[in-house]
């Protein structure tokens, strides 16, 4: 008889991908993720939108213990704000910022890596991601592009703020270019801007797994 089985390793950290909107929880939840599994439980959580919807929704999330050392990304849709981008380019952020607070993302390179493999053909931009508690538009873009951000969104910034005051894990920041300084909409899926950001969306899944997989990795 060969020797008895050991005890069972560890289950591997959660992965939890905080949205703003239905419509990129839809995205997100009917995404491709192709032959690419998930290495642990996923939870796409719709907070709703601002800053304030998603800090409440993301504490409840990871509170009490549950979700317990999470990985935590920031997706769904936002403005870019650098001359040049196009509706459907992808945003990964190296921090974020909101009210005078930055909060450093865990394995941007990879992660941007990774995204550039699951959707060839598409632009990737990283930078610093900033937060708003409104739709910004005209000189309040001209305004932040100044400060340095490469785009801005509602929700990122306080996800991964509230996130690690719940407990150190990584974090990260995955956003659509809905609307650019060329390509300003009204309205998400009303036209083709907002139709294309749909359909990059569906796609991040694989790279997701994989950033999330090379964080559970031994570190030599």
């Amino acid at each position: 008889m060969g020797e008895p089985a050991g005890p069972p390793g560890p289950a591997a950290a959660p992965l939890l991908i905080a949205c703003a909107l239905g419509i990129e929880q839809l995205a997100l939840r009917t995404g491709r993720s192709r032959a690419d599994k998930a290495p642990g439980p996923v939870t796409v959580l719709r907070t709703g939108m601002g800053p304030q919807a998603a800090e409440t929704a993301v504490a409840r999330a990871l509170g009490e213990g549950r979700a317990f050392g999470a990985a935590v990304i920031a997706s769904g849709f936002c403005a870019g704000l650098t001359p040049g981008m196009h509706p459907g380019d992808l945003v990964v952020a190296d921090e974020t910022r909101f009210a005078g607070e930055s909060t450093a993302c865990t394995g941007t390179e990879l992660l941007a890596d990774a995204l550039a493999r699951a959707l060839p053909g598409r632009t990737v931009h990283t930078g610093p991601l900033t937060g708003s508690d409104h739709v910004v538009r005209g000189h309040e873009r001209a305004e932040l592009r100044t400060a340095g951000a490469i785009a801005v969104d509602m929700e990122s910034a306080a996800t991964l703020r509230t996130a690690l005051r719940s407990g150190p894990r990584p974090v990260a920041a995955v956003r659509v270019v809905v609307d650019a300084p060329q390509h300003e909409l009204v309205r998400i899926g009303t036209v083709h801007g907002g139709i294309s950001a749909f359909r990059v969306l569906r796609a991040v899944l694989p790279a997701f797994y994989e950033w999330h997989r090379s964080l559970l990795l031994p570190r030599r």
